[in-house]
C-alpha cells in the first residue's frame, strides 16, 4: 500500500507525515535507529489501523523526509524531539490523540504528553526509551550507536533490533541503508547518537508518575535494546497501565509480529478509550 507524502511547517522545521483513514486520531512515532522513518517502521501497521482510525505517521526531526537542521545550530536531544512532536500536533490542530511510540518515539510520545497532558487520550509504548537501562548498553544497541554507514553495518543494526528468528528482506535493508546516505542525515544521526550517549532520553521518574492516561506497555521478550526490566519499571510508574510481553520478538514488534501487535493495540484502545 502506498501512502501520499504530506508536509507541514512546524516552526523552522519542514515536517513530513502520512495521513490515512478517518476516525479517532492515532499518531505513530517511529524509533531512532539508523535508517528509521515513519514509512519503514509503520508501513505494515498503517493499513490495519486506518480501517478504524485516522492514522498520522510523522518523521521526527532529523529523520526520513523531515528537515535535518545543522547540529551546529540545533541540539538533537530528547527535549528537542518532545517539543517538535508537541508543536507538530499543535500545528495539525489535533485536540485529542492516541500516541503510539516505538523506542525513541516512545520517549517523544511521553514527552509530548508531559508538555500537554490534556491532549493525550492514551499511550502505547513499544520497546520504549525514557528510562535508564538497568545494565550496561548491550552489543545489540551498540550496533546502532556505532553504525558505519555500510550495507553490512545496516545488517548488523537490523540484527540487533530484531529477534534471531526474524529475517529482514533485502528491500528493507536497502531502504534503511539508502536513507542514511544523505550528508544531512549522516550529520543528524551522529548528533542524535552523541546526545543519546549523554542520557537525554531519560525522564525524571517522579514526573512519569504524573501521567494518568491509560498506557499500554508492549515489549518483545527477546528485546536486547529495551529489555523487559525497563518495561516492568514503566508499569510500576504508570498507575493506569497494562503490559503485553511478546514471545519470540525483539525490539521491532510492529515489524516482526505485525498482526499480534496491531490486534493487541486495537483491543487496548477499544477497552480503555471506547474508540
Amino acid at each position: 500500500m502506498q501512502f501520499e507524502s504530506q508536509f507541514i511547517q512546524v516552526g523552522n522545521i519542514r515536517t513530513h507525515y502520512y495521513d490515512v483513514g478517518q476516525g479517532p486520531v492515532l499518531v505513530l512515532v517511529h524509533g531512532g535507529g539508523a535508517g528509521a522513518d515513519s514509512y519503514g517502521n509503520w508501513r505494515d501497521c498503517i493499513p490495519v489501523f486506518a480501517k478504524d482510525y485516522r492514522v498520522i505517521a510523522v518523521d521526527m526531526v532529523g529523520f526520513g523526509k523531515t528537515d535535518k537542521p545543522d547540529p551546529e545550530t540545533f541540539t538533537y536531544d530528547q527535549p528537542g524531539r518532545n517539543q517538535h512532536l508537541s508543536d507538530f500536533l499543535d500545528v495539525m490542530k489535533l485536540e485529542k490523540v492516541n500516541l503510539i511510540g516505538n523506542s525513541m518515539g516512545g520517549a517523544a510520545s511521553i514527552g509530548a504528553t508531559l508538555l500537554k497532558p490534556a491532549r493525550t487520550n492514551s499511550l502505547v509504548l513499544m520497546g520504549s526509551a525514557g528510562l535508564p537501562i538497568p545494565e550496561r548498553p548491550s552489543k545489540e544497541l551498540m550496533h546502532n550507536l556505532n553504525y558505519d554507514f555500510t550495507v553490512e553495518g545496516m545488517r548488523r543494526v537490523i540484527g540487533g533490533l530484531a529477534s534471531p528468528t526474524f529475517t529482514p528482506s533485502e528491500e528493507l535493508v536497502e531502504y534503511r541503508y539508502q536513507l542514511t546516505m544523505d550528508p544531512a542525515t549522516k550529520a543528524a544521526l551522529a548528533a542524535v547518537n552523541v546526545e543519546t550517549r549523554k542520557g537525554t532520553l531519560n525522564f525524571d521518574q517522579e514526573l512519569l508518575r504524573t501521567i494518568k492516561q491509560p498506557v499500554l506497555v508492549v515489549n518483545g521478550k527477546e528485546d536486547k535494546v529495551s529489555p523487559i526490566a525497563r518495561a516492568n519499571r514503566f508499569l510500576e510508574l504508570f498507575d493506569n497501565s497494562w503490559g503485553y510481553i511478546m514471545p519470540h520478538c525483539g525490539h521491532w514488534a510492529m515489524i516482526e509480529q505485525t498482526e499480534d501487535f496491531c490486534s493487541t493495540v486495537q483491543l487496548f484502545l477499544s477497552r480503555v478509550t471506547g474508540e
